[in-house]
């Protein structure tokens, strides 16, 4: 099983990079990777540090390959922005990092996961360094799309791109049942109502909470039946989402203030005490700040997924109305979809949608999640 095993359903990309990673003469100082959510960007784009580290391009087995694939390579470094951008002190730390020899692989490579959230001073930043690259140094940026909102002209100019496709269901099954040891049915379901996104199939595959919240979620949009309902199940959304994102977060919180405190010296004794301290005081606002921003992305992520599973369903049911014959989004609930395409017209099923879409714009632009998601069910309703 070599590298390319993780990079589920893009054989033309993976066959491109495989190339690339063998052939010196054909490597470009910046790509960038794109595609849909789910469709494996950084997974893709982490298999091709691996194979550029690897002796056999990409084995699988060795020494290189395992370390990039768990993190863990020194001249493989990663940004994962867990707050809502990433900072331009955040980018100006990776291109000191890019300056570097590398340690112990060919190449020193930065992978940025998601470089539509660069801050306009990150993203100037990091184009600085693509202009005059080090010698040695790949760089590898992961966005939705080279649209100018996800990653600017000047940048995209200076990157060799990689599109992905959506994966088909049958490439996500095969790979939960190989790689995860699902049983073939559950992987099956799984892959068939996760839109495409190799992350969510897995999560609906082990989780049972995962599936009882999707279930939630698909049956509001034949629920709602007058203004009690919107102001409910719209509270009940963004409570869900509060409340998940609280559980993801208390222990690595406390975790992350707890070995903050240590480096600190608390509990220290000795002339330099008072200094340290205020010094201290200056690391855990900042500490804070990141993790109040943290917390805001999980929250929102939550709110999110549910909103794709809203949006999948008001899809099939244009779908079923128009007779296209198209596989459905969310096949095991055809019943409820076809029940909706009967009573509702075309385009009362393609306003709810662009509620929907409405919505998760509104997310993105950081509108209060309350006022957001009240809208949208407002809309919903009415039809």
């Amino acid at each position: 099983m070599t590298v390319w095993d993780e990079v589920v359903g893009q054989p033309t990309a993976v066959a491109e990079l495989s190339a690339a990673a063998e052939d010196p003469s054909a490597m470009t100082h910046a790509w960038l990777f794109t595609g849909p959510p789910g469709s494996g960007r950084s997974v893709a784009a982490r298999a091709f540090a691996a194979a550029l580290q690897c002796p056999d391009h990409g084995c699988g087995h060795c020494v290189s390959c395992h370390t990039v694939m768990t993190g863990t390579h020194a001249d493989v470094r990663e940004i994962v922005p867990d707050g809502l951008s990433i900072s331009v002190k955040s980018m100006r730390t990776l291109v000191q990092s890019a300056a570097r020899r590398p340690a112990m692989g060919a190449y020193q490579v930065l992978i940025i996961t998601d470089a539509d959230r660069l801050t306009e001073n990150a993203a100037n930043a990091l184009l600085k360094v693509i202009e005059e690259p080090p010698p040695q140094t790949i760089f590898l940026l992961c966005a939705p799309s080279d649209h100018p909102e996800d990653v600017s002209v000047t940048i995209r100019s200076r990157c060799r791109p990689v599109p992905l496709r959506t994966p088909v269901p049958e490439a996500i099954a095969d790979v939960l049942v190989r790689r995860d040891g699902i049983e073939p049915d559950q992987a099956r379901w799984a892959a068939s109502v996760s839109g495409g996104h190799v992350g969510r199939a897995r999560r609906l595959a082990r989780d049972p909470e995962a599936r009882a919240y999707r279930e939630t979620v698909l049956g509001l949009p034949m629920r709602l039946r007058g203004l009690g309902d919107v102001f409910a199940y719209a509270g009940d959304l963004v409570r869900n989402a509060k409340a998940e994102a609280v559980e993801m977060s208390e222990g690595r919180d406390a975790a992350e203030r707890e070995e903050l405190a240590v480096a600190m010296g608390a509990g220290g004794v000795g002339k330099g005490v008072a200094q340290a301290a205020r010094g201290a005081k200056a690391a855990e606002r900042e500490l804070e700040k990141q993790q109040k921003s943290r917390n805001t992305r999980t929250q929102r992520d939550a709110i999110d997924r549910a909103l794709v599973d809203l949006a999948g369903f008001y899809r099939d049911v244009i779908v079923v109305g128009s007779d296209a014959q198209v596989r459905l989004t969310n096949p095991d609930r055809e019943t409820d979809i076809r029940r909706a395409a009967s009573e509702w017209s075309a385009e009362s099923a393609l306003r709810r949608l662009e509620a929907v879409l409405a919505c998760r714009t509104a997310m993105d632009l950081n509108v209060k999640p309350e006022i957001a998601v009240e809208a949208m069910m407002m809309s919903l309703q009415r039809g």
